[in-house]
């Protein structure tokens, strides 16, 4: 399942990323050797980056029992109520992987921000090309799921909790500008290539993008 959430984002965004992300899969908290002033602020997916020698190292921590839960599942049966938190925890850290591993393969640095703002437009397009999501209604339904009344971590530091506040504010803006631009059950093409361009502008373009999309 894993795999197959790295596999589905990268032919969304048609991106050439070498690394399989199972190769860089940690599900054993022991070995990331994690002191208690990192574990309060811990959570069930996270994406270690270490930058030594002009070489960058990275790891994606998923909680062992979510994946567990998501190894016997299959993508073509769509997100049900009993996966849906799973699968998204796990698509979230596989965006950040992509994210990272893609950007800097072309010697391109990324803001906290832009990743987490990546996330969780990632959440609304893969979740919206699955089966069951493609009507209006299960659009409008996986919109509110997604960002009405956002609910964040009380233990995060401030500055983290606003930087996951503005990224869930800026995706919600844009991702229902994509709803309304481009009407579910209709042919894809222009929200594709769309999708594929915001992906590699840098910050300050996207957030243009997002603004005018909005208010246009």
């Amino acid at each position: 399942m894993i795999r197959d959430l790295q596999q589905l984002l990268l032919g969304i965004y048609d991106l050439d990323l070498a690394e399989d992300v199972r190769d860089y899969l940690i599900t054993d908290r022991n070995w990331l050797g994690l002191d208690s002033d990192d574990s309060r602020e811990f959570c069930g997916e996270q994406l270690f980056v270490e930058e030594r020698d002009g070489e960058l190292g990275l790891a994606l921590f998923l909680d062992p029992a979510v994946v567990g839960r998501l190894a016997p599942l299959q993508l073509s049966a769509g997100f049900s109520s009993g996966s849906t938190a799973d699968l998204l925890l796990a698509l979230e850290g596989v965006s950040h992987f992509n994210y990272v591993a893609w950007n800097a393969a072309r010697d391109k640095a990324v803001t906290l921000l832009e990743l987490e703002l990546q996330a969780e437009i990632d959440k609304f397009v893969t979740a919206g090309s699955l089966p069951g999501a493609d009507s209006e209604a299960a659009r409008r339904r996986l919109l509110d799921q997604l960002f009405d009344a956002p609910g964040f971590d009380p233990a995060l530091a401030p500055a983290a909790r606003d930087r996951y506040a503005d990224a869930n504010r800026l995706a919600a803006r844009y991702c229902r500008s994509l709803s309304c631009r481009y009407p579910a059950g209709r042919p894809r093409a222009g929200m594709l290539r769309e999708l594929r361009q915001f992906y590699r502008w840098p910050q300050p373009a996207k957030l243009s993008h997002i603004q005018m999309a909005a208010t246009g």
